[in-house]
């Protein structure tokens, strides 16, 4: 007996292409022509087809845990208001400046003396999701403890699969020992607002870490059982950390983007005064996360914000983001001429929500 209709997900790009020739011939024939339903697959009619993606799955179940667990990450103020690369910006790249309002992040790429080479070498700039997941689960163990010192655990394998809940195979663990090779490596410098006067954090983030973890993802990687923040860093992470749900985390975790946009919003949506929503352009979101896409073609970025805005809205449910769609377009005369004319899209409107986590608790 052949499979049902829409079976599995491996009969839709045939379905798809017949659609197009159907398209096609009909427009070739001229005729207004119906599609047959069999063929009209839409985005959404897909979806229902086939149901949820794993990403859509693993979003959806973070929002119904509602942090049952209690279990608080912590990002620094200034990365939820500036933000890390999200792609390797290359080997000639060695400083990376972000700057959002008064709060400026700058980041030098580091050097380390090579124990085989028997030279010192450059070390590149962090990046991605797992740079930053990497930093927040840091974060948390030393606001929590109160302490610069991290007990890690003796194994790599061990922090990836207690801290981080990832699978320690394959890319997942070579991701991690970059990221922590290139975090340890590189020096920070922040410039914060604070009181009327302007703090500037000027150091490394980790003071005492091997950087030369073994390449072979099969043997056990051994690294020192303590992590030490430099103090710089630690001192200012207390002052101006922000607590972010542990599950939202875990389930943004295939983007950097939509880590920024979530980090920012726990930041700031909190702050925003009941009753006096605030603004924000196209354009100043392009200038805080649009790294690499051009500002003269805002709808390109507009498209992929607007995706990561909704798996972030997906999961922190409180915040509430209103996004101010372009008018209908309007039409008007002259010299006898027909014009048609739409507003430019605003960008967002932010209202005063309920952060993330809504109390801090002790793990």
């Amino acid at each position: 007996m052949p499979p049902p209709p829409f079976e599995s997900e491996a009969i839709l790009p045939a379905l798809l292409d017949d659609h197009t020739r159907s398209i096609n011939a009909t427009q070739r024939r001229g005729e207004s022509g119906l599609v047959p339903a069999a063929l009209a697959i839409t985005p959404s009619f897909k979806k229902e087809l086939l149901g949820p993606s794993r990403i859509d799955s693993r979003l959806l179940e973070a929002a119904a845990k509602d942090n049952e667990n209690n279990s608080i990450l912590y990002q620094h103020s200034v990365l939820c208001q500036t933000v890390l690369p999200y792609r390797d910006p290359g080997d000639d790249v060695r400083r990376w400046e972000r700057r959002n309002g008064q709060v400026h992040l700058e980041i030098d790429a580091g050097r380390a003396m090579h124990p085989v080479l028997g030279k010192i070498v450059n070390i590149g700039l962090p990046y991605g999701p797992k740079a930053r997941m990497l930093l927040m689960h840091l974060n948390r163990e030393a606001v929590v403890t109160q302490s610069p010192v991290i007990d890690v655990g003796r194994s790599l394998t061990h922090f990836v699969e207690r801290y981080l809940r990832l699978s320690s195979q394959g890319r997942n663990f070579r991701e991690i020992k970059e990221q922590l090779t290139r975090l340890s490596a590189a020096s920070i410098r922040m410039g914060v607002p604070c009181n009327g006067h302007a703090v500037t954090v000027n150091s490394g983030i980790v003071t005492a870490f091997d950087l030369w973890l073994p390449k072979d993802d099969r043997q056990r990687v051994l690294w020192p059982s303590k992590i030490i923040l430099s103090l710089d860093y630690f001192n200012n992470l207390l002052k101006h950390a922000v607590p972010v749900d542990e599950a939202h985390i875990a389930a943004l975790s295939h983007s950097a983007l939509a880590l920024d946009i979530y980090n920012w919003l726990a930041q700031r949506l909190c702050r925003i005064d009941d009753g006096r929503p605030q603004a924000v352009s196209w354009l100043s979101l392009h200038e805080q996360f649009g790294q690499g896409y051009d500002p003269k073609r805002l709808f390109n970025f507009r498209r992929v914000f607007r995706v990561a805005l909704k798996e972030v809205l997906t999961v922190y449910r409180a915040a509430r983001v209103e996004d101010e769609e372009a008018r209908q377009a309007r039409r008007y005369y002259r010299n006898g001429r027909t014009y048609w004319r739409s507003d430019a899209l605003t960008g967002l409107k932010l209202y005063h929500s309920l952060p993330p986590v809504k109390s801090l608790h002790k793990e």
